[in-house]
């Protein structure tokens, strides 16, 4: 309880059971797997250009982070390519190379923020212009965001647990969170979780953009997302996918495993405040990494990096630097580095937490931190250690991945070195 002369104490105990992450698997606008794609990220480079899928002529945002030169006739047959929608099919390229990586059969949470946007899409046209009757009977199985988990467990034989959160721009964290839940409840000893998005359609861009939170950055894409400067106008869609395999220590060790990183901590939370804005002091953000810190048994000060959620949003970015501050103290707060990898990648809406966790894994083991490019003039708000521009080397133990999703959906997960 709490109240006038209560103190509130957390008790920290060590987990039974312990959930480290044994693969990895990318696709994403600045590469098809996870090398390239890491490559891109601590050499700075951007994945935003023009918009290809769709002629953007009409809208103002013309710009997004598209995944390129993925041939789908590689990954799959005919009759998969017309039957499934574009996030079904990235999802499932990440999670074949996850799989690859870590050599197992597991359960699979996968999740996505607004699924098969593109069938919805389509399938509207389909409806309005020539009737019901003309609308395809595989609508439904490829708009449904579950179908990503169905898909994977259905290609493997995987008869684990099998369902796909969806939280928005949390979706993809929240699904690794829970994993690592579940496997530390002896639930499961494996678990492949992450996320899949395929926004990039006139649907998608025309909605945020009348939203007025895209970037309309439009002769200058390399440049558009760019976290915590003060010339920042919006964030930059894309697309891509996010996939890790979550397994329990003992059962990996014991089959000799390449163990990248513990998922250690996990928080979440809800800003109960507004639809889109997060709440204007940022106490939802640093609530939940004060629970992902908890649950991982760690106090502020041993926090070595944050992958900011950062989304190159006035808002955003602004409130999650009070969150921080909040969360690790004002003195340590800025003594942390901290980076957006979306200034690179764009935002993947309900993917994103799963690359981002990717990056996260991968500063531990490489002990590189990727930058925040695009950060020239800083925001006089956003007054932490943005590693502006060019990646750093630095001796990483623990790492915070913040994910904030709109309905004031928030979720940090902490990684710890092995």
């Amino acid at each position: 309880p709490e109240g006038k002369g209560i103190r509130r104490v957390t008790v920290r105990m060590p987990h039974a059971r312990r959930s480290v992450i044994t693969g990895l698997g990318v696709v994403s606008p600045v590469g098809l797997d996870v090398a390239t794609s890491w490559d891109s990220l601590v050499e700075g480079r951007s994945g935003v250009g023009a918009i290809t899928a769709f002629d953007a002529d009409r809208f103002s945002t013309r710009i997004a982070g598209e995944v390129k030169n993925l041939l789908l006739e590689d990954h799959f047959s005919t009759k998969e390519i017309r039957h499934r929608d574009r996030f079904i099919h990235l999802g499932l390229v990440a999670a074949r190379q996850a799989l690859q990586d870590s050599g197992l059969e597991v359960g699979v949470i996968a999740a996505s923020g607004v699924g098969g946007l593109g069938t919805i899409e389509s399938q509207a046209i389909v409806l309005h212009e020539r009737g019901p009757r003309k609308m395809s009977p595989f609508c439904i199985p490829q708009m449904i965001i579950d179908m990503l988990s169905g898909a994977i467990a259905i290609e493997y034989g995987f008869k684990g647990p099998n369902f796909g959160y969806v939280s928005a721009c949390s979706s993809a964290a929240h699904s690794i969170g829970e994993a690592t839940r579940m496997i530390r409840l002896n639930e499961a000893d494996i678990l492949i979780a992450g996320g899949s998005e395929a926004p990039i359609t006139p649907l998608g861009v025309g909605g945020f953009s009348a939203m007025k939170a895209l970037s309309t950055r439009n002769d200058d894409p390399s440049a558009a997302s760019r976290p915590f400067d003060m010339e920042r106008d919006g964030f930059v869609i894309a697309e891509g996918a996010g996939i890790v395999v979550i397994e329990e220590y003992e059962h990996a060790r014991a089959r000799g495993a390449t163990m990248y990183a513990e998922v250690s901590g996990y928080g979440r939370t809800c800003d109960a405040y507004h639809i889109t804005a997060p709440d204007q002091d940022g106490s939802g953000g640093s609530k939940a990494m004060i629970l992902a810190l908890e649950d991982a048994g760690l106090g502020p000060h041993e926090v070595d990096y944050i992958n900011a959620h950062g989304t190159s949003t006035g808002l955003n970015d602004r409130c999650e630097t009070l969150a921080i501050k909040a969360a690790l103290g004002q003195t340590h707060a800025c003594r942390v580095p901290v980076s957006s990898t979306k200034s690179m990648t764009g935002h993947l809406l309900g993917a994103a937490g799963g690359i981002e966790t990717v990056a996260s894994v991968l500063a531990i083991k490489e002990g590189i931190l990727p930058p925040t490019i695009n950060l020239e003039t800083p925001d006089p708000e956003c007054d932490l250690d943005y590693i502006p521009n060019a990646a750093r080397k630095a001796a990483v133990g623990t790492v915070l991945s913040n994910s904030l999703g709109f309905g004031g959906h928030n979720a940090t997960l902490c990684f710890r070195g092995l």
